[in-house]
């Protein structure tokens, strides 16, 4: 699953453009397709691959994922579920002149994408799902034919300190009424919303299948004083008018919790941005870290006594 080259699966290369990569996959669909080749388990395997293929590469989003972190990196953050999620190829095929893929003739109903993320809840903090084309390809498994067990999907909060470095988090989770605990390792600066895959840690398969895999989904909570973009961080901090127009240094705290000192030039501007370079969140890749970024705003009182108000009248009058 880790070795997946997509582009080599579509027959492009990296620099096709989306309409290239959209006449690979159409060619080879048609090729493959279900209806064209009855009973034919290597070209529903080969289907099942130009589709997943076409998903990733089709999306501006995911092709960048893919392209930034390779195969490997790719399948640690996007399960099936993921790669399919939002993505209509009901659409597709009725453009190819397919009409919806499946449908009654297979006894779907709905046709075989219509299915993708079905599965039941199994509880507040994870639950079970179906693989992508198990509803409509039979057989599908390892080699034998033996039926792979239900992936399971367990949510793990964090702090946004808690992601700073790679850790290990013991989690706890039932398994067939069996209490499970097991060590995951959280690499440092994951995203809030992906997905870390232990394989062979879901569902067991029925009449001795392959199990499932266990996702870890990581929940990063939201953080008092920090604002994550991507590996960039923000956070407002107020000034005084007066510091604001002459100047000062002030202290601001990171992520790390360290208290970094930070010149205000004098006349800044309320809405100014000012970069601590380096001290946002860790890149996945271990390419360095993103910047952390203090937004000024200019506080004014909301009350001033009768000597304050005499120096800003006198600045008024000297239009400041």
């Amino acid at each position: 699953m880790s070795n997946k080259d997509y582009y080599k699966t579509l027959g492009v290369n990296k620099s096709a453009s989306t309409n290239d990569i959209k006449k690979a996959y159409r060619k080879l669909a048609m090729k493959y397709h279900p209806d064209r080749n009855k009973e034919n388990k290597a070209a529903e395997e080969k289907f099942k691959e130009v589709s997943e293929a076409y998903a990733v590469l089709s999306d501006p989003e995911k092709k960048k994922q893919y392209d930034m972190f390779g195969a490997e990196g790719f399948q640690q953050r996007y399960s099936q579920e993921d790669i399919f999620r939002s993505f209509d190829f009901s659409d597709i095929f009725r453009e190819f002149g397919f009409g919806d893929i499946g449908g009654s003739k297979r006894g779907t109903g709905s046709g075989i994408f219509s299915h993708i993320f079905s599965g039941a809840s199994k509880g507040p903090r994870y639950r079970a799902k179906v693989d992508p084309f198990s509803s409509f390809f039979t057989g599908y498994g390892d080699q034998t034919g033996a039926l792979k067990g239900q992936d399971l999907i367990y949510e793990l909060p964090l702090h946004l300190e808690d992601v700073v470095k790679a850790q290990e988090k013991t989690i706890s989770y039932n398994l067939g009424g069996v209490h499970q605990q097991i060590k995951v390792k959280v690499p440092a600066g994951i995203a809030d919303g992906k997905k870390l895959r232990l394989a062979g840690k879901g569902q067991p398969g029925p009449a001795g299948g392959p199990p499932g895999d266990l996702y870890i989904r990581i929940k990063v909570l939201d953080h008092p004083i920090f604002q994550r973009e991507g590996n960039d961080l923000y956070m407002n901090r107020e000034i005084k008018f007066s510091e604001a127009a002459l100047g000062a240094k002030i202290e601001v705290p990171t992520i790390d919790g360290k208290r970094m000192s930070l010149t205000i030039p004098a006349g800044t501007q309320s809405g100014s941005k000012m970069r601590l370079k380096g001290y946002g969140m860790p890149s996945m890749d271990g390419r360095g870290r993103g910047d952390a970024y203090v937004k000024i705003r200019i506080a004014i009182p909301k009350r001033v006594n009768n000597r304050q108000r005499a120096i800003i009248e006198e600045l008024k009058d000297l239009d400041l």
